[in-house]
């Protein structure tokens, strides 16, 4: 008998590793928590070592399970890289690809125009985790994420995705009860809504300080959608992206032709998971929204000149 684990042993082991909770991990491989927990036993008895400390909270490596997690990533990558190079590679595109985004893409660019990625790749599925926080690509949580906090090490492809610019809108509403907003200046006084500040799933959505001194946030939400509605509900002003105000003709932008910040999003998924034709396949996918769609992220007139950032 060849004295070596099982491989579908490590992918349990890797699954449990990178979730930390036998729940989670069973949800993710779809099969019964018993299942991975009798895996993992059996691995633990073959390499004759706990990997695990099992607590309340769940599971914690050990310093032997630490120690095995990067030749289980590197034989997962070999995998991935030995399929993306036979069949899968004459096959057409098939499978799952699970993205991250935040919720204002996610809800008004990707999943409007999923009937054109379909129309190319009848065998494809997305799932889509718009979520108040970034998922992690470390733990596999999505296969591709789009997002203001790119990796920053580890084996990932990661790439400029858009400059993002943000635009100040207010109701007709509000606007017409309030002096008129003519300069930055002008701003001192007004109510505003906002992320919830201590919810943030990135530094970069803190903006709103950078315009105004000590802003009047009259409603925070972790929900762009709720924000948005609060806007046209005459609550306050808000600083959004021009996506998400796309065909509310209810919702007036302060100031025409200037975003008062420009944020970046980049792309990033893991370099072994970027040899799969189905990863390509959305990756590509993502960036011709880009190409062909400039407006989603961008409302500068073309006679506006360089675009304001946060220090004006």
């Amino acid at each position: 008998m060849v004295p070596y684990p099982d491989w579908s042993d490590l992918q349990y082991f890797l699954e449990l590793a990178r979730t930390g909770k036998l729940t989670e991990a069973a949800k993710r491989m779809d099969v019964e928590h018993s299942t991975i927990a009798r895996r993992l036993s059996r691995l633990e008895d073959k390499l004759g070592t706990a990997l695990f400390d099992r607590r309340r909270q769940g599971c914690a490596l050990t310093d032997a399970g630490r120690a095995l997690v990067p030749h289980a990533e590197a034989m997962e990558s070999a995998l991935f890289g030995a399929v993306a190079e036979t069949g899968a590679t004459t096959a057409g595109v098939s499978g799952t690809v699970r993205i991250g985004t935040t919720e204002g893409f996610g809800i008004y660019v990707l999943a409007p125009r999923l009937p054109r990625l379909y129309a190319q790749y009848p065998d494809l599925q997305v799932e889509l985790m718009a979520l108040p926080q970034f998922p992690s690509l470390a733990s596999r949580e999505v296969d591709i994420l789009v997002t203001l906090e790119p990796p920053q090490s580890g084996r990932y492809v990661v790439t400029r995705f858009v400059d993002l610019n943000y635009h100040l809108y207010g109701s007709r509403e509000y606007l017409a009860r309030h002096p008129p907003i003519r300069d930055l200046k002008d701003l001192a006084g007004h109510d505003f809504v906002d992320y919830v500040q201590d919810q943030l799933m990135s530094e970069d959505l803190r903006y709103l300080d950078a315009l105004v001194a000590q802003p009047r946030r009259r409603f925070s939400s972790t929900s762009i959608l709720a924000q948005r509605e609060a806007i046209a509900a005459g609550v306050g002003l808000a600083l959004m992206a021009p996506y998400v105000v796309i065909g509310r003709p209810d919702l007036v932008r302060v100031f025409p032709g200037k975003a008062l910040v420009t944020r970046t999003l980049s792309i990033a998924t893991p370099a072994d998971l970027y040899r799969l034709r189905r990863i390509r396949a959305v990756w590509r996918f993502l960036r011709e929204i880009v190409e062909r769609e400039p407006a989603l992220f961008d409302f500068l007139d073309a006679t506006a000149g360089q675009t304001a950032r946060t220090d004006v």
